[in-house]
């Protein structure tokens, strides 16, 4: 191939691209990459033993996307690489476009034809450092790495997965996600694509007929996975039209059931999901945690206002859920919308806590005082709970949230917290400090690749229940 080179102490390591004037060093590339990530109990490495790797619970997995642009692969990768997180699996994405980009800045329609032999060598060597450092980051600590790639021939496919299975030991689960619906396309393309850096320095028209003949050049060559073919021995799911229908095939193992169990309850409707604590209690006022008190005059003030406010906000559908303990259930009662209660909603056991000040706590039990400032998130009262069991328990909630459309969620201070660190992605060391005041509405709008958030103060007085991380 001309006007290319590459030499590099690490094979694939440094790209030198003439036409491009470019000259990538991807391993000073990958440190300055952030993934997602969290500290949590390891897992058995690299197996040399097919048939042992394939009776282990928690073997690493690749999941391989498959499908073509615009098809929301990448939407579906980081949603999928956040609830994982979430629920204390260390996982990463590797998005071979962030690769690609890193080679060479502006890639249009001609870029991704068959034909250029160019590019196609600069592709395949994205893919393959891609799928190298995926490979390393499981051989390391990891847990699941999601190689996010569009992967559409079968060629591609039997490559991976006997590069991973063969080489490495991991298991492998593909993902393929199939639209043919035009309208879903267009808006995709129209909501993510055209805010990709390949389209910086076009027109939005300009940018949209060049991604359609992008796509034309993808079809040329697409397979889509087969399970008459010698692809029947894959686990894989297909998702069509974004969850229109689900095929699921040979399923391995707890995280490939876990995936499959989320991606079968998200959905991309546009919808809002509204989130606040209950009104003030008169617990709160004495500062003391748990228990199942009554709102305090502040807290009933704050049940009108919310009320005001829902109303004000003319949602289509309302669905409103608290907890099972009375201060919810007291703040939505003048909601005109239905309600249902959830006892997973309930606050934070705080076992032999209950009902105690924090200045109490650190007299009675002083051991304990100082175990939970150590590792708040992993911390379980002595009786009670740890916001990893509270993790735990939610997550029928989560589901449930990802298949609803409009929903208010009234809870409690660390069931908040934990809701709002799955749709903000934030670390288990952080989750537990998350600012939740009270008599505040929190707006979260999910976005194509994230979340959006709001913070409505309703302006009804209340007290600071929010303690500080700790200075270590």
């Amino acid at each position: 191939m001309s006007g290319r080179s590459a030499k590099s102490d690490q094979e694939g390591s440094v790209t030198d691209v003439k036409k491009n004037n470019v000259k990538v060093d991807f391993n000073a590339w990958r440190k300055r990459r952030s993934f997602v990530e969290m500290d949590s109990p390891l897992m058995c490495q690299k197996e040399p033993n097919e048939a042992c790797r394939d009776r282990l619970v928690r073997t690493p997995t690749i999941i391989a996307m498959a499908g073509l642009p615009a098809r929301g692969k990448t939407y579906i990768s980081r949603k999928l690489a956040r609830y994982l997180h979430w629920i204390g699996i260390k996982t990463k994405v590797f998005n071979v476009g962030e690769y690609r980009r890193a080679v060479t800045e502006h890639a249009y329609k001609d870029f991704f034809d068959p034909d250029n032999a160019e590019a196609v060598a600069i592709l395949n060597q994205c893919i393959q450092q891609a799928l190298d450092d995926a490979c390393q980051y499981l051989s390391e600590d990891g847990e699941v790495a999601i190689f996010d790639a569009t992967n559409i021939s079968r060629e591609r496919r039997r490559f991976i997965h006997n590069y991973c299975t063969q080489t490495h030991s991991f298991r492998v689960f593909f993902v393929e996600s199939i639209c043919d619906s035009q309208e879903i396309i267009e808006a995709n393309i129209k909501e993510v694509k055209l805010k990709s850096p390949d389209y910086k320095d076009l027109s939005q028209e300009e940018a949209v007929a060049d991604f359609l003949l992008r796509i034309q050049q993808y079809e040329k060559r697409y397979e889509p996975i087969d399970d008459k073919t010698d692809e029947r021995n894959f686990s894989f799911i297909k998702i069509f039209n974004c969850g229109e229908r689900f095929l699921v095939h040979k399923i391995a193992g707890h995280i490939q059931s876990r995936v499959v169990y989320f991606l079968m309850n998200i959905h991309v409707t546009p919808r809002t999901i509204y989130l606040t604590r209950h009104g003030e209690s008169e617990l709160n006022v004495q500062q003391r945690i748990g228990g199942d008190s009554p709102l305090s005059p502040q807290g009933k003030s704050y049940a009108d206002a919310l009320a005001e406010y829902m109303a004000s906000e003319n949602i289509p559908d309302l669905i409103v859920w608290t907890s099972q303990m009375q201060r919810t259930i007291q703040t939505a009662a003048n909601i005109e919308a239905p309600k249902e209660q959830w006892k997973a909603l309930n606050e934070i056991n705080a076992g032999i806590c209950e009902g105690l000040t924090y200045m109490e706590i650190a007299q009675k039990f002083p051991e304990e005082f100082s175990a939970r400032d150590q590792g708040k998130y992993y911390y379980r009262y002595p009786g009670g709970e740890s916001y990893q069991d509270l993790v735990a328990r939610l997550e029928p909630v989560i589901m449930e949230l990802e298949r609803a459309e409009n929903v208010l969620v009234v809870c409690h201070q660390a069931v908040a917290r934990c809701i709002l660190a799955y749709f903000l992605n934030k670390d288990a060391e952080d989750l537990p400090y998350t600012k939740v005041p009270l008599h505040t509405v929190i707006k979260l709008t999910p976005m194509a690749y994230g979340c959006l958030m709001e913070c409505i103060p309703l302006n009804i007085d209340a007290v600071n229940t929010h303690r500080e991380k700790p200075k270590v």
